[in-house]
């Protein structure tokens, strides 16, 4: 482990304070970074996460992609947790946080655009940033890969559906063009990059592979610096200005991060599932796809809105609390090596 990964958590503090920092001094270098999209989705976002995930998804390997039906559970426990599970429970903690314990503490209004951000973030399983968590916990990049197409497929099925349930919106206008968008651009182009890259000018050799992978880590751990400093500038006024809000939108998030976290690893145990499958399955059930969650925020609610706001908060409590669920994943990996015959 390179000195950027062993100190992960603390570059990305010092990222976060950078963007509060950078976003509150220079705003209008954030508002010219912000102009680069379509239909809420940030271009340059889009390149940080290109260069954050590529190393992952260089690692991909098709061919060997039939094997995942030797292991359907890793699929099977995906499905339920993301599909099943998370949507609902990111409504009930936020209902009762929102709308009862801190009742006396923010208006209605902020109640419901609050509850309706976290929703957004419980129905948008995360697809991109999942293969650097992938990465870290050492999970099989194929069997990522395959959970992750799953995840997309069900979300461009299931998204305004479920939106609508958990909403309670009438006539609602899921924005398509901006849902496919996010799933291109974050997922489709760099895995077609890293296809090319691997079979045209690495011939899929697996020692060049390796080599080309390990000088792109330096890239991939820069990308996610990078897009830390750019996601909290966008919003560091707000972050400044209104310190107790966003100390009551995290409450809930980290509740259900950490919640649904440990109830998918401890069901990959009792199922049996290998490490390098479980550990992803569990980090992709507790992540979420935030940058489609912030783009459909704002498009359904306002750039200024309560639900854009709890999305990006979103985004303060998942980065060091995703890195916090790493370390745990890799210092509990011997209870799997044990369960599966292997040390």
């Amino acid at each position: 482990m390179n000195l950027f990964e062993k100190y992960l958590s603390i570059w990305v503090g010092i990222s976060i304070l950078m963007g509060i920092i950078l976003g509150n001094s220079l705003p209008s270098l954030f508002t010219t970074i912000a102009s680069f999209e379509l239909h809420n989705v940030n271009f340059v976002i889009a390149v940080l996460i290109w260069a954050m995930i590529f190393p992952m998804l260089l690692n991909v390997d098709f061919s060997c992609m039939r094997n995942v039906k030797n292991n359907l559970n890793g699929i099977y426990l995906t499905v339920f947790i993301n599909w099943f599970v998370k949507p609902f429970t990111m409504a009930g903690v936020g209902y009762l946080f929102f709308k009862i314990i801190f009742a006396d503490y923010i208006t209605s209004n902020e109640a419901d655009e609050f509850l309706a951000g976290v929703i957004l973030l419980g129905i948008a399983p995360c697809t991109a940033m999942v293969f650097l968590w992938s990465r870290l916990v050492n999970g099989d990049a194929n069997y990522t890969l395959v959970q992750v197409s799953v995840n997309d497929v069900i979300l461009i099925i299931l998204f305004p559906f479920l939106t609508k349930l958990l909403l309670e919106i009438t006539d609602l206008t899921v924005p398509w063009f901006t849902l496919i968008l996010s799933v291109t651009l974050y997922i489709v182009i760099p895995l077609l990059i890293a296809f090319i890259v691997r079979n045209y000018y690495l011939r899929n050799n697996s020692q060049k592979i390796e080599n080309f992978s390990s000088k792109f880590k330096i890239y991939s751990i820069a990308g996610l610096l990078l897009t830390v400093v750019v996601l909290f500038g966008f919003q560091a006024h707000k972050i400044i200005s209104n310190p107790f809000i966003i100390l009551l939108i995290s409450i809930p998030l980290l509740i259900q991060t950490y919640g649904i976290y440990f109830i998918t690893y401890l069901l990959a145990f009792r199922l049996s599932i290998p490490y390098n499958i479980a550990a992803p399955a569990a980090l992709i059930g507790t992540s979420n796809f935030f940058e489609l969650a912030v783009a459909v925020a704002i498009s359904l609610f306002g750039l200024n809105s309560g639900a854009a706001l709890a999305t990006v908060v979103g985004v303060l409590v998942e980065v060091p609390v995703m890195l916090s669920l790493v370390a745990i994943s890799n210092r509990t990996k011997s209870y799997f090596g044990d369960l599966n015959g292997n040390s």
